[in-house]
């Protein structure tokens, strides 16, 4: 046996995560013959899964004024530089395979998912900001824009075990933090009020859930185990564990579970009764 089948096998061993993303891989190159090439050079060519992320971004962003070799190789030097990173690639590959009913594998948000995509961008984009390539952070956040529709800023600080659903339209300001385990739909912004300076962007707590369109604005804190629910513009603070709702948002009651970024649970107790009868 080869050294690399050896070292696979070892990974296989220690990483679930990736023995069953490059299970999943085989089944497509079976299933797919067209598809085989891609996933090869994709997954199956990798020897963990942090190169298969770097291969599959490096390939979705590149243009033609960074080449996908270069970004490839700045990816996996950041890799190598903050292996913590690889916890959170698998924290957020987790959450998109218990909370999106269409993500059916674990593969299919690395090898589709735009959302994903994007995340992981801003994930390398602030490992640059961090270490003051500030050109190059910006870069990729330009990159990510054009190529996905999310625009996160670098220098914005997420958690990990993070879903952003659909993904299409979402902005996270400069000074936005946003703890584990939330979950964000399509259309979410976390902005400013105005073109103040300093610290002008939401904190979100750990759990949260911000519906599709939502919009949070100003240095304001969401608790945690929240929901905002859809459409809502949220400018004060909300406590842990309610719903607010509406424009501008107040508090409609419960957040309706205890963790409503995992069960993503929109129902909303007492309006929607209400509009059913």
């Amino acid at each position: 046996m080869s050294k690399t089948a050896v070292k696979q096998q070892q990974l296989k061993s220690v990483d679930p995560i990736w023995s069953r993303i490059q299970s999943e891989a085989d089944q497509i190159r079976i299933s797919e013959p067209a598809l085989a090439g891609f996933v090869y050079a994709t997954v199956l060519s990798h020897a963990r899964l942090e190169e298969a992320l770097c291969h599959r971004l490096s390939q979705r962003l590149q243009h033609t004024s960074g080449d996908a070799g270069l970004l490839n190789r700045t990816f996996l030097e950041i890799v190598e530089q903050a292996p913590e990173l690889g916890e959170k690639v698998r924290s957020d590959l987790a959450a998109w395979a218990t909370r999106d009913p269409a993500c059916e594998r674990v593969i299919e948000p690395l090898l589709y998912f735009k959302g994903f995509h994007a995340l992981q961008t801003y994930r390398f984009a602030h490992e640059l900001w961090k270490q003051g390539r500030r050109d190059f952070a910006l870069y990729l956040q330009s990159q990510g824009s054009r190529v996905f529709a999310v625009d996160i800023h670098p220098a914005a600080r997420i958690g990990k075990g993070i879903m952003l659903d659909h993904a299409t339209g979402i902005v996270i300001g400069e000074t936005a933090v946003i703890g584990d385990n939330c979950s964000l739909l399509h259309g979410v912004t976390l902005g400013g009020t105005g073109n103040e300076s300093g610290d002008r962007h939401p904190k979100i707590g750990s759990g949260v859930m911000l519906g599709a369109g939502a919009k949070v604005l100003g240095n304001i804190k969401i608790g945690d185990c929240s929901r905002v629910a859809s459409g809502s513009v949220v400018l004060k603070d909300v406590p842990a564990r309610r719903t607010v709702a509406g424009v501008p948002a107040r508090e409609v009651g419960f957040a309706g579970c205890e963790e409503p970024a995992i069960t993503m649970d929109q129902f909303v107790a007492g309006i929607d009764e209400a509009d059913r009868d």
